[in-house]
């Protein structure tokens, strides 16, 4: 599968499996491309017109990120060889920096499962 193709499936196709690594390298990307926009319209004067184009790319960064970020933990939760929908658990405050660690930290299945053969790669 070309480079672009598997960048485009990691960050925004929910079938297939993820290891921990590029979980967590995916959401460190991820974090930074939220992180980024909102920086910079932290640095830039208010209410300049600077301001509200940072803004609204920190609006656009998020929506975006948000669909990566469920993405992800769909795979990694594929990789453990749970259903997709339990990423729902992922939008309760407290709760979701512990599954955010139990993903990162747990080994997946090792071999194949329900939801490909190996881990990075689609179904």
């Amino acid at each position: 599968m070309p480079e672009k193709q598997k960048f485009i499936w990691l960050f925004f196709s929910v079938s297939g499996r993820v290891g921990r690594a590029a979980f967590f390298l995916g959401g460190l990307l991820v974090a930074v491309v939220q992180a980024f926009p909102l920086y910079r319209f932290l640095l830039s004067p208010e209410g300049s017109p600077e301001s509200v184009m940072w803004s609204m790319l920190a609006l656009i960064a998020f929506i975006a990120s948000l669909w990566s970020n469920i993405a992800l933990a769909v795979k990694r939760l594929h990789d453990l060889d749970k259903p997709g929908l339990a990423a729902i658990i992922l939008f309760v405050p407290v709760i979701s920096l512990v599954a955010f660690l139990v993903l990162c930290l747990f080994p997946g299945q090792p071999g194949p499962n329900r939801y490909g053969r190996y881990p990075d790669s689609p179904a």
